[in-house]
Protein backbone atom coordinates (compact mmCIF):
# COMPACT_ATOMS: atom_id res chain seq x y z
CA UNK A 1 0.00 0.00 0.00
CA UNK A 2 3.14 2.32 1.09
CA UNK A 3 4.59 1.77 -2.41
CA UNK A 4 1.59 2.26 -4.46
CA UNK A 5 1.52 5.80 -2.83
CA UNK A 6 5.02 6.06 -3.55
CA UNK A 7 4.96 4.88 -6.75
CA UNK A 8 1.52 7.42 -7.66
CA UNK A 9 3.63 10.66 -6.06
CA UNK A 10 6.60 9.89 -7.98
CA UNK A 11 5.16 9.22 -11.17
CA UNK A 12 2.90 12.35 -10.59
CA UNK A 13 5.57 14.70 -9.87
CA UNK A 14 7.75 13.05 -12.74
CA UNK A 15 4.68 13.93 -15.29
CA UNK A 16 3.62 17.43 -13.92
CA UNK A 17 7.22 18.55 -14.62
CA UNK A 18 7.63 16.89 -17.61
CA UNK A 19 4.13 18.42 -18.81
CA UNK A 20 4.72 21.56 -16.97
CA UNK A 21 7.73 22.16 -19.43
CA UNK A 22 6.26 20.91 -22.70
CA UNK A 23 3.56 23.84 -22.26
CA UNK A 24 5.79 26.48 -20.58
CA UNK A 25 4.28 26.90 -17.32
CA UNK A 26 7.66 25.48 -15.35
CA UNK A 27 8.26 28.59 -13.93
CA UNK A 28 4.67 29.28 -12.28
CA UNK A 29 4.38 25.75 -10.77
CA UNK A 30 5.72 24.17 -7.58
CA UNK A 31 6.81 20.88 -7.19
CA UNK A 32 3.21 19.85 -5.43
CA UNK A 33 1.39 21.46 -7.99
CA UNK A 34 3.15 18.84 -10.60
CA UNK A 35 2.59 16.17 -8.04
CA UNK A 36 -1.02 16.86 -8.17
CA UNK A 37 -0.78 17.89 -11.94
CA UNK A 38 0.57 14.49 -13.01
CA UNK A 39 -1.49 12.77 -11.01
CA UNK A 40 -5.03 14.09 -12.18
CA UNK A 41 -3.24 14.13 -15.48
CA UNK A 42 -2.99 10.26 -15.43
CA UNK A 43 -6.67 10.12 -14.92
CA UNK A 44 -7.20 12.75 -17.77
CA UNK A 45 -5.09 10.77 -19.79
CA UNK A 46 -6.25 7.09 -19.18
CA UNK A 47 -9.91 8.24 -19.16
CA UNK A 48 -8.61 10.23 -23.05
CA UNK A 49 -6.60 6.98 -24.13
CA UNK A 50 -9.76 4.34 -23.33
CA UNK A 51 -12.16 6.71 -25.39
CA UNK A 52 -9.72 6.57 -28.18
CA UNK A 53 -10.15 2.98 -27.69
CA UNK A 54 -6.07 2.46 -26.48
CA UNK A 55 -5.29 0.06 -24.26
CA UNK A 56 -3.97 1.73 -21.09
CA UNK A 57 -1.39 0.15 -17.99
CA UNK A 58 -2.31 0.04 -14.57
CA UNK A 59 1.27 -0.84 -13.49
CA UNK A 60 4.34 1.92 -13.48
CA UNK A 61 5.69 2.00 -17.08
CA UNK A 62 6.85 3.91 -19.38
CA UNK A 63 3.36 3.76 -20.86
CA UNK A 64 1.76 4.52 -17.96
CA UNK A 65 4.21 7.67 -17.64
CA UNK A 66 3.06 8.81 -20.92
CA UNK A 67 -0.05 8.44 -20.45
CA UNK A 68 0.41 10.95 -17.36
CA UNK A 69 2.21 13.57 -19.17
CA UNK A 70 -0.58 13.58 -22.23
CA UNK A 71 -3.03 14.12 -19.38
CA UNK A 72 -1.19 16.65 -18.15
CA UNK A 73 -0.76 18.38 -21.17
CA UNK A 74 -4.20 18.41 -21.80
CA UNK A 75 -5.36 19.37 -18.18
CA UNK A 76 -2.52 22.16 -18.20
CA UNK A 77 -3.36 23.70 -21.47
CA UNK A 78 -7.13 23.95 -20.61
CA UNK A 79 -6.46 25.70 -17.35
CA UNK A 80 -4.50 28.01 -19.38
CA UNK A 81 -7.18 28.17 -21.58
CA UNK A 82 -9.52 29.15 -19.04
CA UNK A 83 -7.06 31.54 -16.57
CA UNK A 84 -4.67 33.76 -18.94
CA UNK A 85 -4.16 35.37 -16.02
CA UNK A 86 -2.01 32.57 -13.89
CA UNK A 87 -0.78 30.40 -15.91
Amino acid sequence: MLWTIITWIVLGALAGWIASMLTGVNAQVNGWMNVAVGIIGAFIGGLALQLLGVSTSSSFSVGSLMTAVLGAVILLSLVRVFRRDTL
